[in-house]
């Protein structure tokens, strides 16, 4: 059986790419062919594509993700797509040109996200809820399925504990405070001042301000951490958790350090690293279709603007997450 394809698909198509690890002058954005789908793969007409530290940390030429592709440059970053199905490969019975899907794609080596067409494995692909437009859809896979992991497979989160969420109001952390509140858990999270509004309208029950609260004195005896800004901060909330209590650390750069911190205060403390579950990714749909979850966007924008939508990446202080509108 040959490739089903959307005969109105362009034959060319523009995509970011850098031949180099850099500062953010090595993002280029180029014309290509239009991919094919193989047998087992689908082509989509992007319509969001989500950005993630790991994103620039990989310009850089920084972490694991870096190692991965440093002989496979010139590379197309982005590992969060959203868009329309347009040409399935010969084994695909899954999915149909049309239907709306979202994914964490080509993790970690294959990438490919931030182009107007992009390749995925069908099983890397879930259905978009009706309430939810497709490039706010490009934001979530990744950042939601790290809160997701956290939470409920690292940490083991239930209803009735005591969270203490890091950096609450960014990319990974405004869903993990809708996942843990959902969950029926009591949700603190850390934040700077000007956020404390935002994670109030998502129902968190207390906000810190991390700037001129010691997190140590104001917190005792949490069933769980989830700590998304590591080294210090990671180490210093060792001291907040009860006797068995958990703390899950995100950032891999300090991830063994505060393990071994918490080993010799006889604690509990894991590092992650998230993957692609088209099964968690159904799950995190359901709520938003239930107007139990949302996601915020701070900040769409063009592809040809994608050095400045790094720019604020890098900065840290994003509320929610950015996501570049390839359409």
């Amino acid at each position: 059986m040959e490739n089903t394809a959307d005969q109105n698909a362009e034959a060319t198509m523009r995509h970011v790419i850098y031949d180099r690890f850099g500062e953010r002058d090595v993002l280029q954005v180029v014309s290509a062919d239009v991919p094919v789908p193989g047998d087992d793969q689908v082509l989509v007409r992007v319509h969001g594509a989500g950005l993630n530290p790991i994103d620039w940390k990989t310009r850089k030429g920084l972490g694991f993700a870096a190692r991965q592709i440093e002989n496979s440059l010139p590379w197309t970053p982005g590992y969060d797509v959203a868009g329309e199905v347009v040409g399935v490969g010969a084994n695909v019975t899954t999915l149909a040109p049309g239907d709306r899907v979202m994914g964490m794609v080509g993790f970690p080596a294959g990438g490919g996200g931030y182009a107007q067409y992009a390749l995925a494995a069908a099983d890397e692909l879930a259905i978009v809820p009706e309430e939810l437009d497709l490039v706010s859809a490009g934001a979530l896979p990744l950042a939601a399925l790290t809160a997701w992991q956290a939470l409920f497979e690292m940490a083991k989160l239930e209803s009735g504990q005591k969270i203490l969420i890091h950096a609450g109001a960014g990319g990974v952390g405004h869903f993990a405070v809708q996942f843990a509140l959902e969950r029926g858990a009591h949700v603190i999270a850390t934040a700077s001042a000007s956020k404390r509004d935002f994670l109030a309208e998502l129902g968190v029950h207390e906000v810190i301000d991390y700037r001129n609260t010691d997190i140590a004195e104001e917190c005792y005896g949490l069933d769980v951490v989830l700590d998304l800004v590591g080294g210090d901060t990671g180490k210093r909330s060792l001291h907040t958790l009860g006797e068995h209590g958990v703390l899950v650390t995100i950032p891999t750069v300090t991830a063994d350090e505060i393990i071994s911190a918490a080993e010799e205060m006889g604690l509990r403390a894991h590092g992650m690293t998230v993957r692609p579950d088209v099964f968690h990714l159904d799950e995190i749909a359901e709520l938003i279709e239930d107007g139990d979850v949302k996601v915020h966007i701070e900040k769409a924008f063009a592809l040809d603007d994608v050095a400045q939508a790094h720019e604020l990446l890098e900065g840290g202080h994003v509320r929610g997450k950015l996501v570049l509108d390839c359409r």
